[in-house]
């Protein structure tokens, strides 16, 4: 039964190597189950219940990412989202957050038009092959960058931005300790070696000091705990943005940005976790992509009625890649895990940043290999290339990165008359990240909220 839904053979992969994959990219991305509840509670919105919603919507989604596609990408809450939902549209803007869920919905059902027109397909056709390649790249940096942030070897710092952490500290000693068995694991091909380097690390947590008495790893109080009702926020989203114009002039800006930032990050999650799975094709296409989109945009209205700010495909997706996964298999093991979750959150919850943080690291080394197929003795294939690379880490955004790049290949294409880097919707998509990078659209609907 599980060939013929997945497939296994003809992408060259095992039961157990999906399964393996799953357990990898669950404990990649099970810091969600935390981290986003405590992040959208600051809303007003009820914690217990938003742990049980993240882990339902996960579930969920990554279900119908598998089933519809059999790609081995996991989705749940999206980080730097569910920020921009809690810290700008309703702490900032004073927006309601069942107003907030709101907006989500409607950025779904845009999303739901234009994946079943075959707009979104048609924008990721049009990034140049070379850009495809940079923004996995990017990715690769960003998420090893994420890695170093979490296990505390980099830190933040007002005068330099970032500064090494103090290695002598006993969970950066164990997060430092833990990349290099990691390496050491993969490089020797050793089977689960990121797994491998997860349980290690956690294990040794246990004996070693964190800092006020604690230890990196500490056992919970129990193994089990019943998952809290998801009733106060579930189905609990308001439209009063759309009964008058001008509160959907308002409404405006902050759902056209969370447009481009769930699309594109989408989009740059699919090109660099496919690409090191090898399922893009040679020219930089990518079978199925139709269904990639439409089940983002499903996972996006999902969230919304369930009550969490915008579920995305998780670029942790990768740690289950590098593990092995090939096939949806190893998404549907995700999916099983986060729901496993709500009954076993007290155990997951136990891995600490310092056990994840390597694996992360080493995907990101995995993904920066690609750098190889950019012809950089083009400079003008370089520029836009490196751009879109060092600008994803760099402003903590893979929609920001890829528009970086897109507008540089665009207006290089122009100024050296070499129109045909690009195609007409390549510069089209430029100009709309050109637009928003500028902040024209905030302008104009500012002029036109005077006349309303």
């Amino acid at each position: 039964m599980l060939q013929r839904l997945f497939h296994l053979d003809q992408n060259n992969t095992t039961v157990g190597r999906e399964l393996q994959a799953g357990l990898t990219t669950f404990a990649a991305m099970a810091y969600i189950l935390a981290v986003n509840p405590l992040i959208l509670a600051n809303t007003g919105m009820d914690k217990a219940a938003l742990v049980t919603v993240t882990a339902l919507t996960a579930a969920i989604a990554t279900a119908i990412m598998a089933l519809l596609t059999n790609y081995p990408i996991a989705l749940a809450p999206g980080m730097g989202i569910n920020a921009f939902f809690t810290y700008t549209i309703v702490i900032g803007r004073g927006v309601p957050w069942s107003e907030a869920l709101g907006m989500v919905f409607v950025n779904g059902v845009i999303f739901l038009v234009l994946s079943v027109t075959g707009v979104r397909e048609r924008i990721i056709a049009a990034i140049p092959h070379s850009l495809k390649i940079a923004v996995t790249c990017g990715i690769g940096i960003f998420i090893a960058f994420i890695g170093l942030k979490n296990g505390g070897v980099i830190v933040a710092n007002p005068a330099t931005f970032v500064a090494p952490g103090n290695f002598a500290t006993g969970p950066v000693a164990l997060c430092l300790f833990g990349i290099v068995l990691t390496a050491i694991l993969v490089a020797r091909r050793v089977p689960g070696g990121i797994v491998l380097g997860i349980a290690v690390v956690t294990i040794l947590g246990l004996f070693v000091r964190a800092g006020g008495g604690k230890m990196v790893t500490e056992l919970p109080e129990s193994l089990f705990a019943l998952p809290a009702s998801p009733a106060p926020v579930f189905l609990k989203l308001t439209f009063h943005f759309l009964t008058t114009a001008n509160a959907l002039l308002m409404a405006l800006p902050l759902i056209l940005t969370l447009l481009l930032v769930d699309m594109f990050d989408n989009i740059g999650t699919l090109i660099g976790v496919t690409k090191r799975a090898g399922l893009l094709r040679r020219d930089g296409t990518l079978p199925k992509a139709g269904r990639a989109l439409l089940s983002d945009s499903l996972a996006t209205l999902l969230s919304a009625l369930f009550g969490t700010s915008t579920v995305v495909s998780y670029i942790e997706s990768a740690s289950g890649v590098e593990a092995g996964g090939r096939t949806g298999l190893t998404t549907m093991t995700t999916a099983a895990l986060m729901l496993g979750a709500l009954f076993l959150t007290p155990l997951i919850l136990i891995i600490p940043a310092a056990a994840t943080a390597p694996a992360l690291v080493i995907v990101g080394i995995f993904m920066m290999q690609s750098i190889t197929e950019i012809d950089m003795s083009d400079f003008t294939t370089a520029a836009p290339a490196v751009l879109t690379i060092i600008g994803i880490p760099l402003t903590f955004s893979i929609a920001e990165g890829i528009g970086l790049g897109l507008i540089t290949a665009a207006l290089m294409g122009l100024a050296l008359r070499e129109p045909n880097r690009l195609t007409a919707f390549g510069y089209g998509v430029a100009a709309v990240f050109f637009l928003e990078f500028f902040h024209v659209w905030s302008r104009l609907i500012s002029i036109a909220q005077r006349f309303v």
